[in-house]
């Protein structure tokens, strides 16, 4: 049996505690497990690496539970990779106040160092 470094079982904790303040759509709690500015890769901001402030973060956010008040993430996976990475498959679910329903699956690859996310690299099918 192979057993986790300790890091390796922090980082899955920080992750729960991310999702679940992202289930809560407590956007403050959760951008502020980010360093002040940290790496984006994601569909929707464009193909190529963004940096965003914990501002920004709570802004996209906030904007999302805007159109999808009752988002929410289901974790159906995680994966350590090292003492730095963990990589997270989930699926997206809301509905839009026209009660359009969208499911989506997930998978972010976080980067983690003294405690906080520094890079959030996140993939998805993007065609509509």
């Amino acid at each position: 049996m192979i057993k986790k470094s300790t890091a390796a079982t922090e980082n899955e904790k920080l992750i729960q505690q991310y999702f679940k303040h992202f289930n809560n759509h407590d956007w403050r709690k959760m951008a502020d497990m980010y360093t002040e500015t940290a790496e984006f890769k994601d569909p929707s901001l464009g193909k190529s690496i963004v940096k965003q402030s914990r501002q920004q973060v709570i802004d996209k956010y906030t904007a999302l539970s805007q159109m999808f008040p009752d988002v929410k993430d289901k974790v159906l996976q995680t994966y350590n990779s090292g003492d730095n990475h963990i990589i997270v498959e989930f699926i997206s679910t809301g509905t839009a106040p026209d009660n359009t329903k969208f499911e989506l699956p997930i998978c972010t690859i976080f980067t983690i160092e003294n405690g906080k996310i520094t890079k959030d690299f996140t993939y998805f099918d993007n065609f509509e």
